[in-house]
């Protein structure tokens, strides 16, 4: 059970989903990805227009493809998750790409959750390395990099990994609410 608390009575899957870096290399099932990939297909996006893609990586061959554009620190603990997932956003079908494929991504880590799997999207990835090395159309912008498996134990990790393996807690309300105008 999560040790953090809500302000303001909310399911219990936003507290216990974290973004957790020890990865066992346990197989993910077919369809079990797809159930997240199902859940993700369902995000809401302006005019209806699914802008997100995902880039799939669940062969070791096709996970050394994607190791070289993610960046060392995180390479240093993803490379035991057995998928990789790139979400990508088509620049053209509406002008809040960014916003919906962020959308997708926060339904497939909630179903991942859900379904008993672990996420950590990382933004640390070369994202014009990525673009050439997996032949990404010039209209398609690349936003992270998902790392996708069964969390492991965090005594798998390294030292200093192992101590920033816990669920972080979040800013107040007050911090981010205002009414009426900027304050």
């Amino acid at each position: 059970m999560s040790t953090r608390k809500a302000d303001y009575p909310i399911d219990e899957i936003f507290l216990n989903r974290w973004s957790p870096r020890a990865f066992k290399k346990e197989v993910v099932k077919e369809e079990l990805l797809m159930s997240i990939l199902e859940a993700a297909r369902w995000a809401p996006s302006g005019s209806n227009k699914q802008p997100w893609r995902f880039i799939l990586a669940t062969t070791e061959e096709d996970k050394a493809t994607f190791d070289q554009f993610i960046m060392d620190g995180n390479l240093t603990w993803c490379r035991n998750a057995p998928v990789y997932a790139l979400l990508i956003s088509d620049t053209e079908a509406s002008p809040s790409h960014k916003f919906d494929a962020g959308a997708a991504w926060g339904y497939l880590a909630l179903q991942a959750h859900k379904n008993g799997l672990a996420t950590h999207a990382m933004g640390g990835i070369y994202k014009d390395k990525a673009k050439e090395i997996l032949h990404i159309p010039d209209q398609y912008e690349v936003q992270i990099c998902i790392a996708i498996g069964y969390q492991d134990d965090k005594n798998t990790l390294d030292e200093t990994l192992r101590e920033r393996e816990t669920p972080s807690g979040r800013n107040s309300l007050d911090s981010m609410v205002m009414y009426g105008k900027f304050e």
